[in-house]
């Protein structure tokens, strides 16, 4: 099934195009990597498929046009996670992430036991249940993102659009971040698009990899397809080596 269609999608600014005539199909119930260098457009992909910027061209969201989706039922199905996270000064944990609710009842709207159940449902899932009484400036970098997570899942929304959520991480969050993701397309069957910068991750944790540079799309496919000293060059314009560890994962450094 395909998540998002885009066809001929370009986004322009004063003075500058930002992308320029992307077309692909991106895959349902996968984890996908959006990667590239610092300023070929990654970010601003993301922000088209969360409706936060315009563009011209065509997309369309479980087969139908995103301009169509009224805007309580597109929050319902999908949850956008900036790279900056807003302020949450004051706020414990439970509260946070039944901010999630709010596509579900509005801001006046009772919260009733459903709510309450998938509140706890998405605590459970993301590990953050130990945490529910404690404040979210009071937690690490990692934690904390889990229960922004916690969040998009309390929203009930099968798909999630993450924009650098590992960027501010040591490598042990790193890791704990992006496996719990993967875990939620793999058992839960939801759909993720992650900007990342970090090529190994990518590979390691996404199933389907598209690359943007300078506006355009430079490739799409497989962990496999990225994890090649050639297709490395044309994403990076360095030359890169692919090691391989024990295990046959691949590794790429630069050459």
């Amino acid at each position: 099934m395909t998540l998002f269609s885009l066809q001929n999608l370009s986004v322009d600014v004063p003075g500058r195009r930002l992308l320029d005539g992307i077309t692909l199909d991106l895959p349902a119930g996968q984890a996908i990597a959006l990667i590239g260098h610092n300023g070929s457009g990654k970010s601003t992909l993301l922000k088209v498929l969360a409706r936060q910027i315009a563009a011209s061209g065509a997309v369309r969201f479980e087969g139908r046009a995103l301009a169509d989706w009224p805007a309580r039922d597109y929050a319902r199905r999908l949850a956008f996670l900036p790279q900056t996270t807003p302020p949450a000064e004051g706020m414990l944990v439970r509260e946070l992430v039944a901010l999630g609710r709010y596509p579900w009842h509005g801001a006046l709207g009772r919260f009733g036991p459903d709510d309450h159940a998938a509140v706890d449902r998405a605590m459970q899932e993301c590990g953050v249940t130990a945490f529910a009484d404690r404040l979210v400036d009071t937690l690490s970098g990692g934690e904390r993102q889990r229960v922004w997570l916690a969040m998009m899942v309390a929203q009930e929304a099968g798909t999630l659009l993450l924009d650098e959520p590992i960027s501010a991480l040591d490598i042990a969050h790193q890791v704990e971040v992006l496996a719990l993701v993967q875990r939620m397309c793999r058992d839960q069957g939801r759909s993720a698009i992650i900007v990342l910068h970090e090529v190994n991750m990518a590979a390691r944790f996404c199933d389907h990899i598209v690359a943007i540079k300078g506006g355009g799309l430079a490739m799409q496919g497989s962990p496999a397809d990225l994890m090649r000293p050639e297709t490395l060059h044309k994403i990076y314009g360095l030359p890169m080596q692919v090691l391989t560890k024990p295990d046959g994962t691949p590794v790429a450094i630069p050459a």
